[in-house]
């Protein structure tokens, strides 16, 4: 299996919404930008699935030190194998993929945020750079596009933090500020223990909100220029857009259910999106 096969393989056993805005690229930004997704599940799988979290630590930063090979050595692994070529073609900064390890490693040490600023920085990390990275393989002719890369990793990570508040509470892990929290009078065993109440309904009518209006400047910070070569993160901005609009509709009732779109509708969403651009 070559390194290229290795990260199709680990995108496309993800299932994840980002494999269906991969399809429509050219060959070589689809396999860049399968290799750079590939890196990041591997990173995430590490911490969500090691049971020890000194074991998970000494494999991040063996993860660093792969990085580091990336750049000007021998990597071992298929995905950093795979991203040799594509750091070259695209330019892609050593020290954002090293913010995405640290961005990973903030889930080892963290399962609280006391404030939203503190979860901004976990949602750059783990989504925003992950966005600036792909608008370098996509391309764009105006900078302005990096700031919309920036809020639409915001805006994606906000909304995977809704739909997954149910899931995160069974490893003790809370995304949601806890000063919002008390500010709604929700407290952490409420959500641990998946009690629904007017309150978290409230509570995340306000999350979602937050998230809508990230969407909102990604898009308002776009230039018309950048759109077509940007169809990408478009289509993944169409297809969490639909999750968080199925959250909503559904009642938002995230602690007991986790809502997710068909196979089928993510790759309407994509075609319909790639081809009204």
């Amino acid at each position: 299996m070559t390194p290229d096969q290795y990260c199709q393989n680990k995108a496309a056993a993800s299932g994840s919404s980002f494999y269906y805005s991969f399809m429509f690229l050219p060959p070589d930004k689809r396999r860049a930008i399968t290799a750079l997704y590939a890196f990041c599940r591997e990173v995430d799988d590490l911490v969500d699935e090691c049971s020890d979290e000194q074991i998970a630590r000494t494999t991040l930063d063996w993860w660093r030190i792969q990085v580091a090979e990336i750049y000007g050595g021998k990597p071992q692994h298929p995905v950093a194998l795979a991203l040799v070529p594509v750091v070259k073609q695209f330019n892609l900064a050593q020290e954002h993929l090293l913010e995405i390890i640290d961005g990973m490693e903030m889930d080892l040490e963290l399962v609280r945020y006391q404030d939203f600023k503190s979860l901004q920085l976990y949602c750059y990390r783990v989504a925003s750079v992950v966005g600036l990275l792909s608008v370098e393989i996509f391309g764009y002719s105006d900078r302005t596009t990096l700031k919309y890369a920036h809020d639409l990793g915001i805006a994606l990570q906000l909304t995977n933090i809704i739909r997954d508040v149910g899931e995160d509470a069974q490893r003790n892990r809370i995304y949601l500020p806890m000063d919002e929290m008390k500010q709604f009078n929700v407290t952490a065993s409420d959500i641990l223990n998946r009690q629904d109440s007017e309150n978290f309904q409230q509570l995340m009518a306000f999350q979602v909100a937050r998230a809508q209006q990230y969407y909102q400047q990604a898009l308002e910070y776009l230039p018309a220029a950048d759109r077509k070569v940007q169809r990408t993160g478009l289509i993944m901005a169409a297809i969490y857009r639909a999750t968080l609009d199925e959250l909503v509709s559904s009642g938002c009732h995230v602690l007991r259910e986790r809502i997710s779109l068909t196979p089928l509708r993510k790759l309407w969403l994509a075609w319909k999106t790639w081809i009204s651009i």
